[in-house]
Parts: C-alpha cells; structure tokens; sequence
C-alpha cells in the first residue's frame, strides 16, 4: 500500500476535479490507496483503436494525450485530456474495445485507477456514475450533448442563491395528494374508466389490485394516443390495455421542488403517492403536475393572475420581482430550460397585456381617442423566441391595420402614444430600453401593415449587411397583445416573399456563419480584447448567438408554423428531416444549457449575465462547452454546404 504522503497527494489532486468531487472523503481516501502513478514519454501509445480495454482508467496529472480515430485512410484528432482529464472508462462501462487510439502528447504522469475499485465508486455514487453515462469523459463528449441534460444542469455550480432571492420555508411546501382518489380495479373496461374519470372530473384514474397496490394509471394522454383511433373496443377491452405500467411512486409528504424534480427526472406528468413510497404498499392518491403549480405560492398561475387583476404599475413591479425567486427554485432543481422558459414568456406576456391595458386605459383618461382599427403587439429578440429567463433590454414593436386614407395621420399618432405609454411601464418593470430603439416608442418600428410589408420585402429582396442586421430582430417576432391574426398574416407574407428569390436563405445562411466557435477552448479562448468587459467571455455573441442564427435559418427554409423558440425551431427541423435529426437534438441540448449557464450567472450578479470569466470555469464546465462549440462548428459546415455560402461575396 503507498505511504499516507502519497495517498494524501493523490486525494488533494483528484478532489478538485469532476466527479471526483462528489465522493464522499471517505471514499475517496479509499480509492486514493489504490491509485498508482506511471510516467510516459512522447509517443507512447497507451492503447489503439479496436484494442481490448486495460482493466484500469486513466487521470491526467500532468501532460497531454491526444485521443484519434481513424476515418477512412486518415486519423482524425477527436479530443485533447490535459491535467485532471479522465479516460478510458467508456469501453470498460460498455464491455467494448477501444474507439479511439490513446497517444502521448507532452511528457505525461498518469494516476491509474483499477476498474474494480472504480466500479465500486460509481455503484455507490449515482453522480458519478450519470457522469460518465452522460459522456463527460474525455473521449465520449463528442456527441453526447443529448445525454448530458441527465447530469446536474448547472454545470457543476456550487453557489448559494443570493440571500436577497433566497427561499422562504413557505417557498418550499409539502404536498399531499387528493384527498379523495379515484380508483378502478383491472378488470374495469376502458369505457368504465373513462366514465368514472368524468363523474369525478379527474385528469386521470389509478387502477389497483384487491390489496389496493397501484398497478397502472391512465391519463387523458393516454386516451388521445391509445383509444380514439379504435373507439369501437372500449366497451369490452380491460383498461389493462391502456395503462401505463409500472406505476411511477413517491413516499408521502415531499416537498414541490422534490416531486417537480422527479417528474422532469422521469419525464413523467403523474406520481402515485404510496404508503412507502413503492407499488407495493397501499396507493395514497395521485399528485400531478397541474397540483404542483397550485400548491406553489409563487407559481405562474398565481403570477399570472395577480398581473391580471392589478390596475397598479407599482404592483407589476412587484409581481414581476417574484419571477426571479421562482426561477432561481426551478434552475436548482434542475427543472428543463424549455419548461421554464415557457413560464417565464406567460408570466411576461402576461405583464405586457397588462402594460397595454394600463396603457391604453392611460390614453383614454388624457382625451385620446381610439382608433377603429386592429393592432398587435409584437415581442421581438429573445422574449419574441420565448427565451427571455432575465428581465435583458425591450425589443417589441406594433403593427396596426391599414387605417382609411385621411386617418393615417391620427392612427400614427395614437399608437406610438400607445407604444410610448407601454415602453415606459417596462421600463419600470426593469426591462431596461434597447440601446438600438428597436421599440414600440420608435416611430419606425409602430406602422401599419403595408409599411411592414415594404420593410420585409425590401430586407428579403436586398440581403445586405443592414438588412440582415434586421431580419435577425424583427424576423423573431411574436404576437403578444392585441389581434394575433395581423402578425400570422405577416409571417405568411414573409413565406411568400422568400418563395420568390433564390438569393436570402443563403444571404441569411451566410450571416449565421459570421460567429465561428472558438473551439480551441483550451489554449486559446476568445474573449474581449477591450472595453468593460475585457478579458470576458462574451456567452450570447460566441456561443448562443450562432445557435439562434443556425435555427432561425432553418425555420425559415422549413416555413415552421407558429412562433417558436430556438429549441422548438431545432425539434420541428428534426422531425421533418431525419438526416439532420441528431444535430438539431445535440444542438436544442447545448442551448438548453447555455441558457441555463447565463440564468444563473445573470441572477447570482444582478446583471444580464453575458459577459462571463472563463478563468472561473471549472472542468466540466470546460469540457461541456467544449463540446457545444463542437456541435456550432458541425452545424455551422451543414449550413455552409446546404447553402453554398461560398459562392456568395
């Protein structure tokens, strides 16, 4: 066994490193004791590709080693491990050969790890164990992204929430199920379960054994997917049929935050609550997703409906403050970006028909007449993709029906008054002014429909520089307040002008391209050269901005429906391009985290969260963003070729 020293400066090092940092010290003392240190030189090939695995994974304490793998006649460098970089585990996990050839790089020290002493750690630490399930070891990231959500979605972060935004106790309440549950046994037909889910009025029903054990449950999900399509056998088929099975189960008495990561963890909308919490005690009742949000005091629900009913800005104020509490609880519970970001965009909606509300009310006390003539309020940049998680600067404008000739005059007038109006209780709101004016108040962006349509049509006829610049803001837009056909209109004179010219996909192609990631993360990293934020890494220009490009690009050439996020932008693409499938996943994934990663920092230092210090990265979060960039540079080369962007000057 090696002298306490040694073991001692084994532990110091791997401490520091993921996912050695979420052992226990105990247990990592232990494994420290069996950790030998070996020295390589360069060139030395510690395995090749197609080799049968060494029963030991490897940590780099000191050096380089560079991971390839051949295609075709070349061999094609993969990954870099440098200090604390751990391989070598992925065809040991799997009962596989090696994917990659293991080669030294610099003079190298090398802590070895049996593989039986490592199992044992990763048995015992579930953390560890989704870390290297999830692809974090080097060599395994490539094209992981998809999988990476199902480990700790920030990043690794350790920071408390800010004592200003903490929790309360009351934040954090304990939920039981209802009182009364409603039940069949298996022997019950589909047709009788769904009459007993109507009587009671329920979203969904338990089905039980003799003992009361749960055994199923169905949902109205699973009548839409499983029942309509052969209606004519619900009379006489079990509701066995049906069900689905086994039951997912919770002890009683969890907290909102507990049941809600559960149910993002097992991407389900219902928990049975048990006795024991297992299918094999008596079911309790049913807690779904609809209980959690009612029973939370800061719940979207709630925030929505205190918007609705207050008459006072100073109480928006207010009621918008609680939004970042709520987002602070659902990104340390882990809970999906997409999910929160469609809370925050109700909440905000909700707040913004409430401005124009108050807005017009306001005008109407000042004497101003209004108009017989339909407007919409449009959200544009992040809050029109449905992404805006921090309260960044406004982009919105307005767009009214084309007045009769004589009044154009007044209606410009009145909703610009209008647009101001909205612009300042915004403002109040702590959405702070768009430093380019790209807003309601801006006479430019507050015309009618035929204005619009000249601007669109002139931004897809001639793709320069400063239409492109435009096409990027103003191409996002979203209906919020007001008559949404004005804007589904809008949208589909877009569609049709793009149909006319060969030359703006490409032009807009190109633009996307203009952000190349800067993938050599490890030794070079880009950040400012100068200004406040020199030496900063600038999140949302070198890494989501190509993402939002890249997907924007796509939804255009598509002709989505609808108003859609970046992640709903990358989904639809998938699923009506199976070959481009994977990308768009890993690519929604790594923006998922992104977000995510600037909410966080945005929250914990009271700014916008943009400029970030790389210098306080630790491994994995290296290692995570690594691998997004990866992800921009391929589909950034499917957006070059698709289009042939290099034929274009």
């Amino acid at each position: 066994m090696p002298s306490e020293t040694i073991v001692q400066s084994v532990l110091d090092f791997l401490k520091t490193y993921p996912p050695f940092d979420q052992i226990n010290p105990d247990e990592l003392n232990e494994l420290a004791t069996q950790v030998n240190l070996n020295y390589f030189e360069v060139g030395d090939v510690l395995f090749r590709e197609g080799d049968a695995p060494l029963p030991t994974v490897f940590v780099v304490k000191q050096g380089n080693i560079k991971l390839s793998r051949k295609q075709g006649e070349q061999e094609v460098l993969i990954d870099e491990c440098d200090e604390g970089s751990v391989f070598g585990i992925r065809p040991l996990m799997a009962n596989d050969r090696y994917l990659s050839t293991a080669i030294v790089a610099e003079k190298t020290l090398l802590y070895a790890i049996p593989i039986a002493a490592f199992a044992k750690v990763m048995e015992s630490n579930s953390k560890v164990a989704m870390y290297f399930a999830a692809g974090f070891a080097s060599g395994g990231i490539t094209d992981n992204l998809k999988d990476m959500t199902k480990v700790k979605r920030m990043l690794a972060l350790k920071d408390e929430l800010p004592e200003a935004i903490s929790l309360n106790d009351t934040d954090t309440l304990k939920i039981n199920p209802a009182k009364q549950m409603v039940s069949c046994s298996p022997t019950h037909t589909v047709w009788e379960a769904a009459k007993i889910m109507s009587i009671f009025n329920v979203g969904s029903i338990l089905v039980v054994n003799n003992e009361n054990y749960p055994v199923g449950i169905i949902t109205d999900s699973d009548f839409r997917r499983k029942v309509v399509a052969r209606q004519e056998t619900i009379k006489t088929n079990p509701v066995t049929e049906i069900m689905s099975s086994p039951v997912k189960t919770i002890k009683p008495n969890l907290s909102v935050s507990e049941i809600m990561l559960l149910m993002v963890n097992n991407k389900v909308t219902h928990f049975c609550v048990t006795k024991d919490g297992t299918d094999a005690s008596p079911a309790l009742g049913i807690i779904s997703q609809r209980d959690l949000l009612i029973a939370q005091g800061n719940n979207p629900a709630v925030l929505a409906k205190q918007i609705s009913v207050t008459n006072s800005v100073e109480r928006l104020v207010a009621i918008r403050g609680k939004a970042e509490k709520l987002i602070w609880s659902y990104l340390q519970n882990e809970v999906a970006v997409p999910f929160i970001s469609n809370i925050i965009t109700e909440i905000n909606d909700s707040l913004i028909r409430k401005a124009t509300s108050l807005a017009t009310q306001k005008l109407q006390e000042k004497g101003w007449v209004v108009p017989d003539l339909q407007y919409a309020f449009l959200s544009m940049g992040s809050e029109g993709r449905k992404e805006q998680l921090l309260r960044t600067d406004q982009d919105h404008a307005i767009v009214y029906e084309n007045p009769p000739k004589g009044e154009e005059q007044k209606a410009k007038e009145y909703f610009l008054e209008l647009g101001k109006e909205v612009t300042r209780i915004l403002l109040k709101c702590g959405f702070d002014a768009c430093p380019g004016h790209m807003m309601a108040n801006n006479p430019k962006w507050n015309q009618p429909v035929a204005k619009w349509e000249k601007y669109f049509h002139k931004w897809i006829s001639e793709p320069d520089h400063n239409s492109l610049m435009h096409v990027s803001i103003f191409f996002d837009f979203r209906p919020v307040a007001g008559d949404e056909s004005l804007a589904k209109n809008l949208r589909s004179f877009i569609f049709n002008e793009i149909k006319k010219t060969n030359l703006f996909l490409p032009y807009l192609a190109k633009k996307a391209l203009t952000n190349p990631p800067p993938l050599s993360f490890f030794r070079s990293f880009i950040v400012e050269k100068s200004g406040q934020h020199k030496n900063e890494f600038d999140i949302k220009a070198r890494a989501m901005v190509p993402l939002i490009d890249a997907a924007r690009v796509l939804a255009y050439e598509y002709q989505l429906p609808g108003f859609n996020s970046t992640f709903e932008r990358f989904a639809q693409v998938a699923s009506i391009n199976q070959g481009l499938a994977p990308l768009c996943e890993a690519a929604a994934m790594g923006y998922e985290i992104l977000m995510r990663h600037r909410a966080i920092q945005g929250l914990k230092n009271g700014n916008s969260g943009r400029y970030l210090n790389p210098n306080k990265f630790n491994k994995l979060e290296r290692q995570t963003i690594r691998n997004i960039f990866k992800t921009i540079e391929k589909i950034q080369e499917v957006l070059d070729t698709r289009y042939r962007t290099g034929l274009l000057r």
